[in-house]
């Protein structure tokens, strides 16, 4: 089974670190919630508090990550990118080819440590001037660039989600899980 950890930070955004959890987990894939607060209690962007799985410190190494993920959010996303912790398993996770996922505001951490240079990325809009060191702002709903995605904000999550769950599954599965989810009846909807 595919192993994904999501980073979680004071200040996170509750939809953008849940649904993709969810998602994955409806279609099969394990996911870490892991704190970065050395506390497993972290308080979201507005006052929602979620459970960790683990402490980072707590976690000897990510040999075993298929994928890592980054909420947005403020200050969550500038709390992630402040964390040299985070910023080395990122680093190291990028640097060996595993998949790397950031929605909203959490692109900054990525551009921040150089891992979208020459890559086209997203980020949530007017935050342009954060996709730094050689990132290519595209400005679209999610974008993937070889082994890491991006997302532009709570509207773009399940979108987001759903491409990351793709790496994982048969695109027949990533079908069933919008199916269950009533994605479809939502698209047809908005036509």
């Amino acid at each position: 089974m595919a192993k994904v950890y999501e980073f979680l930070a004071t200040g996170f955004e509750e939809m953008e670190a849940i649904a993709p959890i969810d998602i994955l987990r409806r279609g099969g894939v394990e996911v870490c919630l892991v704190s970065v607060t050395g506390n497993k209690m972290v308080r979201s962007s507005h006052g929602v508090n979620i459970e960790a799985d683990a402490l980072l410190e707590d976690i000897a190494n990510f040999d075993d990550a298929d994928m890592m993920l980054l909420p947005g959010g403020m200050p969550g996303s500038t709390n992630l990118n402040e964390h040299e912790g985070v910023r080395k398993v990122l680093l190291e996770q990028f640097e060996s080819g595993r998949l790397l996922g950031a929605v909203c505001a959490a692109p900054l951490v990525f551009a921040s440590i150089g891992i979208l240079n020459g890559k086209k990325a997203t980020i949530y809009p007017g935050m342009e001037a954060y996709l730094i060191n050689g990132a290519e702002p595209t400005g679209a709903l999610v974008q993937v660039d070889e082994n890491v995605t991006t997302g532009a904000g709570p509207v773009a999550v399940l979108p987001y989600a759903y491409q990351l769950l793709s790496y994982f599954v048969p695109a027949s599965e990533v079908e069933k899980v919008k199916e269950s989810m009533l994605y479809n009846k939502v698209l047809a909807s908005a036509k």
